[in-house]
């Protein structure tokens, strides 16, 4: 056997062994790490918006308002990056998020309480675009899930795991859990 088709066996059976799949793979997750901070971006940027709507209309409910522009900041502060992605930072980051969604749902019952407010042509398209915003990071964050199965798959499962034991030394990336208590069970809906 010459060297250059022992080199195309080599390469072959290598290539079958995660060579390039795990830094694919581990592309694949930033950039599905980098999706989630895009829809988490985008609500944190129509947050003003939506604050100083209400302003206009129900300016008596100050504190909540306040609460909403506060979440908001902490919410923008935490960041993550890709190669940062531990249960620690997940978690920190998502009682960031948390806090701005749990604000949000404040400032939204505000809105049932005045009609007028419900009634504004702006807020309601506001409340379309958080609720669509909504609906978009949790697109983001399953196809992160998703990504990040696919990965610790490849770094965890042999054949692979033995290539990136080898070359790489990847280590397994953090999924998101649920934060909120009691998300586990389906809440009861009564009228």
């Amino acid at each position: 056997m010459t060297r250059a088709s022992l080199a195309l066996v080599a390469a072959a059976a290598l290539s079958g062994c995660g060579i390039q799949s795990i830094p694919q793979a581990d592309n694949a997750v930033a950039g599905a790490w980098a999706e989630v901070q895009n829809q988490y971006q985008r609500r944190a940027d129509l947050v003003p918006n939506l604050v100083e709507t209400v302003k206009g209309y129900a300016s008596h409910e100050k504190e909540t308002l306040e609460a909403v522009i506060a979440a908001r900041a902490r919410a923008t502060q935490v960041q993550i990056k890709v190669d940062e992605l531990t249960p620690e930072n997940m978690k920190k980051f998502e009682e960031a998020q948390g806090a701005l969604q749990s604000a949000l749902g404040r400032l939204l019952a505000v809105a049932e309480a005045y009609p007028q407010l419900k009634a504004n042509e702006n807020f309601r398209d506001l409340q379309v675009q958080l609720e669509g915003t909504e609906n978009r990071i949790g697109t983001a964050r399953r196809r992160y899930i998703q990504t990040v199965q696919e990965f610790n798959n490849l770094v965890t499962v042999p054949p692979t795991s033995f290539t990136n034991s080898l070359l790489y030394h990847k280590q397994a990336k953090a999924q998101f859990t649920a934060t909120t208590p009691g998300a586990e069970q389906a809440p009861k809906v009564k009228f």
